[in-house]
C-alpha cells in the first residue's frame, strides 16, 4: 500500500457525540489523553498500581534490548490472585463471576468465592501430575468455564498456557503442541454445538500419540459421549474434585510467561506469540474498565468470543476478572436452537455491555430486524465490535436495532500480538463515526506511514504502526526471535508494522482497511478489499460482502466479489448489474467488480473471520486450500458450484 491508496474511501459524515447522561457517569475523561501525553511512563505507572503487587517494580519500562520490552522490571505478581483471591478478601467473594448458559439450555452460576474454590483445586491437580512453574500446558476445551479455570489454574502456579481453539484438526492442535512442548493437555470428552455433541477427544487422542513431550491428559465431561481411554487419561472431575479448595499462590516476575497463543495460519509453522505476566495485565485491565465503561456492581458483561481467541484470553476472563466483573458466558451458537437466541440471553440476564464481531453483526442483518425486535434489549447500555473493520451500514444497524439509538458503540482494533485494545473511542468521550476506530487509546502511541516512511497527514493513507512500546505487548515468538524481528519490526526501523493498511480521515480518525496483503491492484490502482465490501455493504440489498483480487490477463488483477443478500431484500434478475454499477458509483469505475456471485454463506473459521484465501482458490479456479478451520466446511462446495454456473452464464 501506498500514500496514493484508498483516497477515494467512502466518505462518512455521520457523528454521533456521546450523550451527556453517559458522559457524566463514564469512568473515562478526557483528562486521561493528557495524563498519557504529558508523561506516559508514569501514566502506566498509575494504570499498574491499579493491581496488586506483592513486590513493587524498579523499573517500568526497559527498552534498552529492543525490540524486546521489559515492563514493570523487578515486579511480582500473581495473575490468579489479581483475578480472584482480592475480589473475595475484599468481601466481594457473593458477587457472580460467571453465568454460565450451556448450547442445551444448562446453566451455572459462579460466584467469585466459587471460582476461587474451583481454580485452587485445579491449582492442587496440575501440581499433582507434575506440572511445575514455566511447564506448557495446551487447553482445547469448548466454552464452557473449566477453560477458566484452567487458564487461571495455570497462571496460579506460573504454567505457561496455549489454548488451542477447539474447532482447530487434530494436525493444527498437534503442531502447537509439539512447537511449544506442552507437557500436558487439558480437553473434553466433547462440547455442543448447533444442536449436537462436537467430539474434541479423539482429536487429541491423533495429537498425542505424535507428541511425546505430553505425559497426561486431563478430561472434562462435558457431553457424556463415549471416548476412547489411554493411560495418559484422567478425568476432570475425579482427580480436580478430589482436590482441597485452597492453594497458596505465588508471586512470579512481571515478566514471567504467561501464555503462548499461536496464530491462525493454515501454512507454514504456526507463530506461537508469547505474552508475560505484569505488563499484560495491566493493558488488559485497564482497557476493559475504560473503554467498556465497566461497573462492577452494576454490569452484566458478555464478550461472546471463544476461548481459544486472544480476545478471550484478554475480555473474558483475564480483563474482566481483573476488574471484577459479573460476565456471561454462553457454549453455543447465535442460531441454536433459534436465530434469536443471543437476544433470549441478553433480555434474560439483563446483559448491559455487549461485545461482538462485525461478522456476527452482518448475519444478524440478514435475518432481519424482526428476530431482535421480538425481545428487550433495553438493559443494553454499551456496545462494542472486534475482529475486522466493522462496515458503517453494519455500525449503523448494530446501533438503531440493537443499542435503540441510545448506546454508544467502541469499535476496537488491535491483535493477538499487541495483547489489548489499542485503538477505540472512549465512551462518553469521544464523538464516533459509524466504520472508524477513532483514534489511539490513551498511552497507545501510533502513526500511518507511507513507503518512504513519512507521516501521512491527514486524508492520506498507508502503513499503521506503533511507534512506542506498550504494555501489554508480545514478548517474541515462542522459540524463534529472529522470526519476531524480522516479521514484526524490519519493515520500518524502530517501529511495530501491525501489517494492517489505514487511512486518516480529515479529521484524523483512524480507518482501519484490513490487511495489507488485501490491496488488489487493478490496472495500477490500488484498491482495498474493505472499500470494495463497504460499498457492496451500503446497498440495501445486501447484509454481507467478501471481495477477493483474483489474477486478470487484462488488468493484472480483476475484483470478485461475493454477496449474500438480505433476508428481505427485494430484487430482480439483474441484482448483480445494478450491485456493480453501485459500486461504481460509491467509488469509481475502476472499483467495478469483474464478477459479483450471490451465496447462501462465506466460508468462516468459528470465530468468525471470512477466509479470503479460500475465495481466491475459487476465483482463480484453484484447487482448494486446507477447510478444517472453517465452521461449515461444506460452505465451499455450494459456492464453487455457484461460481462455475455463473461463469457459465456470463459466457
Amino acid at each position: 500500500m501506498s500514500n496514493e491508496a484508498l483516497e477515494n474511501l467512502l466518505h462518512e459524515d455521520r457523528a454521533f457525540p456521546p450523550s451527556v447522561e453517559f458522559a457524566a457517569q463514564a469512568n473515562a475523561t478526557a483528562a486521561l489523553y493528557d495524563e498519557a501525553k504529558d508523561d506516559r511512563l508514569a501514566f502506566w505507572d498509575k494504570q499498574a498500581g491499579n493491581l496488586t503487587w506483592d513486590t513493587p517494580w524498579t523499573t517500568t519500562l526497559d527498552w534498552s534490548n529492543a525490540p524486546f520490552a521489559r515492563w514493570f522490571d523487578g515486579g511480582k505478581l500473581n495473575v490468579s490472585v489479581n483475578c480472584v483471591d482480592r475480589h473475595v478478601s475484599a468481601g466481594h467473594g457473593d458477587q457472580i463471576a460467571y453465568y454460565f448458559e450451556g448450547e442445551p439450555g444448562d446453566t451455572q452460576t459462579i460466584t467469585y468465592s466459587d471460582l476461587l474454590a474451583q481454580v485452587s483445586q485445579a491449582a492442587n491437580a496440575l501440581e499433582s501430575l507434575g506440572v511445575k512453574e514455566g511447564d506448557r500446558v495446551a487447553i482445547y476445551l469448548p466454552m464452557i468455564p473449566e477453560a477458566a479455570v484452567a487458564m487461571l489454574a495455570c497462571a496460579r502456579i506460573g504454567a505457561v498456557h496455549s489454548v488451542v481453539f477447539g474447532g482447530f484438526s487434530a494436525e493444527a492442535l498437534r503442531s502447537r503442541i509439539e512447537d511449544a512442548e506442552a507437557k500436558l493437555v487439558i480437553t473434553a470428552d466433547g462440547g455442543n454445538r448447533k444442536g449436537k455433541p462436537m467430539a474434541l477427544k479423539p482429536a487429541v487422542d491423533e495429537a498425542v500419540a505424535a507428541s511425546p513431550s505430553v505425559e497426561n491428559v486431563l478430561v472434562v465431561r462435558r457431553t457424556g459421549q463415549d471416548v476412547e481411554w489411554t493411560t495418559k487419561d484422567v478425568w476432570w472431575h475425579e482427580l480436580v474434585g478430589s482436590q482441597p479448595t485452597t492453594h497458596e499462590p505465588k508471586a512470579f516476575d512481571a515478566e514471567h510467561p504467561l501464555f503462548i497463543l499461536y496464530t491462525s495460519g493454515t501454512t507454514g509453522k504456526p507463530k506461537g506469540i508469547l505474552h508475560t505476566t505484569g505488563g499484560y495485565l495491566t493493558q488488559a485491565a485497564y482497557t476493559h474498565r475504560n473503554v467498556f465503561d465497566l461497573k462492577p456492581d452494576t454490569d452484566v458483561y458478555w464478550c461472546t468470543a471463544d476461548i481459544g481467541w486472544v480476545t478471550g484470553h484478554s475480555y473474558v476472563v483475564y480483563g474482566p476478572l481483573a476488574n471484577r466483573a459479573t460476565s456471561l458466558m454462553y457454549e453455543g451458537t447465535p442460531d441454536s436452537p433459534h436465530n434469536g437466541r443471543w437476544w433470549e440471553l441478553v433480555q434474560k440476564y439483563g446483559v448491559t455491555i455487549l461485545y461482538t464481531a462485525p461478522t456476527a453483526i452482518r448475519t444478524f442483518m440478514k435475518w432481519g430486524d424482526d428476530i431482535p425486535n421480538s425481545y428487550d434489549l433495553t438493559s443494553l447500555r454499551l456496545l462494542g465490535s472486534v475482529g475486522e473493520p466493522i462496515n458503517p451500514e453494519a455500525w449503523m444497524w448494530y446501533r438503531s436495532v440493537i443499542g435503540g439509538d441510545r448506546c454508544p458503540i467502541v469499535d476496537t482494533w488491535w491483535q493477538t500480538e499487541t495483547g489489548a485494545i489499542m485503538i477505540s473511542p472512549l465512551p462518553g468521550v469521544t464523538a464516533t463515526k459509524p466504520g472508524s476506530a477513532m483514534i489511539p487509546i490513551p498511552g497507545i502511541s501510533m502513526a500511518v506511514l507511507d513507503d518512504e516512511e513519512r507521516e501521512v497527514g491527514n486524508g492520506g493513507g498507508g502503513y499503521l504502526v506503533l511507534t512506542e512500546p506498550w504494555p501489554s505487548m508480545l514478548r517474541g515468538i515462542w522459540g524463534d526471535n529472529d522470526r519476531y524481528v524480522e516479521t514484526y519490526w524490519s519493515r520500518f526501523a524502530g517501529k511495530y508494522f501491525a501489517g494492517d493498511g489505514s487511512k486518516l480521515d480529515e479529521d484524523g480518525a483512524i480507518w482501519l482497511l484490513g490487511r495489507v496483503d488485501d490491496v488488489m491492484n487493478v490496472s495500477g490502482h490500488r484498491i482495498s478489499t474493505t472499500e470494495v465490501e463497504s460499498a457492496l455493504v451500503s446497498h440495501p440489498a445486501v447484509a454481507e460482502a467478501a471481495v477477493v483480487g483474483a489474477n486478470d490477463e487484462m488488468t493484472g488483477q480483476g475484483i470478485v466479489a461475493f454477496v449474500i443478500l438480505r433476508s428481505d431484500a427485494e430484487v430482480g434478475d439483474d441484482i448483480v448489474m445494478v450491485l456493480r454499477n453501485h459500486v461504481a458509483q460509491e467509488i469509481g469505475p475502476i472499483a467495478k467488480p469483474r464478477q459479483i456471485l450471490v451465496v447462501p454463506e462465506l466460508p468462516k473459521t468459528r470465530s468468525g473471520k471470512i477466509m479470503r484465501r479460500l475465495l481466491r482458490d475459487v476465483a482463480e479456479n484453484r484447487v482448494m486450500g486446507d477447510v478444517t478451520t472453517l465452521a461449515d466446511p461444506t460452505v465451499m462446495n455450494l459456492i464453487g458450484q455457484g461460481l462455475s454456473s455463473a461463469n457459465a452464464n456470463e459466457d
